[in-house]
């Protein structure tokens, strides 16, 4: 059997090959194989062969608790580094800084997926099998170069990540939420479930989060728009953000929460804490699923019901979706106002028949009036949220919600996004958020709590 710098030296020539002209990708190897596939395959084995002699050096050491990142990043790049000297690996620099990242990234980090993770400009990493990786780019998903040995290697790194926030993914629990230490949102799904392999999606959120100048230079709102909502969660209106899935809600949410006076206690309920605030007094709590035996659930409901008993200036809920749609409205409703929430929607209008829907779920046989009477009571602002097709997001309405005239709520636009405009050459929306001219009735609520706003931010030819 050829020694271990045998193989590697045969790989980098491999390489060498595989990065040749697409003609001579194609050409085929004695076994009738692609050279590109042969380069791969010897690169894997020897990768592994490495791997595996890096966990029996290091062995429980990389699980020791006293250990930090940082010493763990030290001890892990040292024993690999030595391990590569002791078999006089010759290598160019390149292939071997790649081999000591990949080991590095499999044994620290998340495998194949890690660099798209340290990626600041990706916004998703949708794993769709073991060997099929796509990334979503300024709002664009395109397939990405990567990919996981096998399905043994993808459930390892699934399990990684759920375990690490005492999550489980197995046959009687298929499917699994979880969020990276950074905050990104994580799903999982594996067989029987998954048909064709399992599937992990991954919504990355900003180790810096972006801040309300950071939206107004993306165009997600105008620097109006900005001011209105400040002075609105300063003044302590109840508001909801809406939107489709993707459309950037939980980015807003996290840019209104920070217009909160940092002298509020404030309660964050979420079902993966995302949420990034800076105030003083913050407060995070999160629900929790079923145990194996299908015990201990909490839900974002029971959380909504106990923060009301934790003296909240402030309860800002991630996302409602269920009965808990109730409960946060008796909770605007009694005195806690400055509440701000999302919810999953097409439209202003929609989103208040989603709420409707979401109320009935608590089972309580209320008439509808009755519920539409207490939104209407409730609610004094929505934020709706798109992604356009050419994959900015954008909010598209600001709406107040006013009152009850007979069975139905009234609604008012605020500022509302111009579409007329069209888009470019490049398919990129030119239209802008702009003020319809009409001013909120809410603005006497605002004074009363010493929140003023400028007149000219409701002119019709503001943006």
């Amino acid at each position: 059997m050829s020694s271990l710098a045998d193989r590697l030296a045969a790989a980098s020539r491999d390489r060498a090959v595989a990065n040749q002209s697409s003609s001579e990708l194609e050409t085929k190897g004695p076994g009738g194989r692609p050279k590109k596939a042969e380069a791969h395959d010897s690169f894997r084995e020897l990768k592994s062969t490495v791997h595996n002699r890096l966990l029996q050096e290091l062995g429980p050491k990389l699980y020791d608790a006293n250990l930090t990142q940082a010493e763990l990043e030290r001890m892990v790049r040292g024993a690999l580094q030595e391990a590569m000297h002791d078999e006089d690996i010759i290598l160019t620099p390149a292939d071997r800084t790649r081999i000591a990242q990949e080991i590095a990234d499999d044994i620290l980090g998340y495998g194949p997926i890690e660099p798209f993770l340290r990626d600041p400009d990706l916004t998703e990493v949708m794993v769709n099998g073991c060997d099929d990786i796509w990334i979503e780019r300024s709002g664009k998903l395109q397939r990405a170069e990567g990919r996981f040995n096998d399905e043994q290697h993808l459930r390892r790194t699934i399990d990684k990540i759920v375990s690490r926030i005492g999550r489980r993914v197995d046959e009687s629990s298929p499917m699994v939420d979880a969020r990276l230490p950074d905050g990104s949102r994580v799903n999982a799904v594996i067989p029987p479930l998954a048909i064709d392999g399992s599937l992990l999606t991954i919504r990355k959120f900003s180790a810096d989060p972006y801040m309300a100048d950071d939206l107004v230079a993306f165009g997600t709102m105008s620097q109006k728009t900005s001011e209105f909502l400040s002075a609105c969660v300063r003044g302590k209106l109840n508001i909801i953000v809406s939107g489709s899935t993707g459309a950037g809600k939980t980015t807003t949410l996290n840019v209104l929460s920070s217009f909160i006076p940092s002298d509020e206690r404030i309660i964050t309920i979420e079902d993966a804490a995302e949420l990034q605030l800076h105030q003083d007094h913050v407060l995070r709590l999160e629900s929790r699923p079923a145990n194996i035996e299908g015990k201990g659930a909490i839900d974002i409901r029971d959380l909504v019901k106990n923060s009301l008993r934790m003296r909240p200036d402030r309860i800002v809920v991630g996302e409602v979706r269920d009965s808990a749609a109730l409960d946060m409205l008796q909770a605007m409703n009694t005195g806690h106002d400055g509440s701000i929430c999302t919810v999953h929607s097409n439209g202003p209008r929609d989103t208040l028949a989603r709420i409707e829907t979401m109320v009935l779920m608590a089972g309580m046989d209320l008439p509808i009036k009755a519920i539409r009477e207490q939104v209407a009571s409730a609610v004094d602002l929505i934020v709706h949220q798109a992604r356009l097709r050419d994959g900015s997001r954008r909010i598209t309405h600001v709406t107040e919600v006013e009152r009850m005239e007979g069975d139905v709520i009234t609604l008012q636009d605020v500022f509302l996004f111009d579409h007329t405009k069209g888009f470019d050459a490049n398919g990129r929306s030119l239209g802008s958020l702009r003020a319809t001219g009409l001013r909120p009735k809410f603005l006497e609520k605002l004074a009363h709590n010493n929140v003023h706003v400028d007149p000219m931010v409701f002119a019709r030819d503001g943006g």
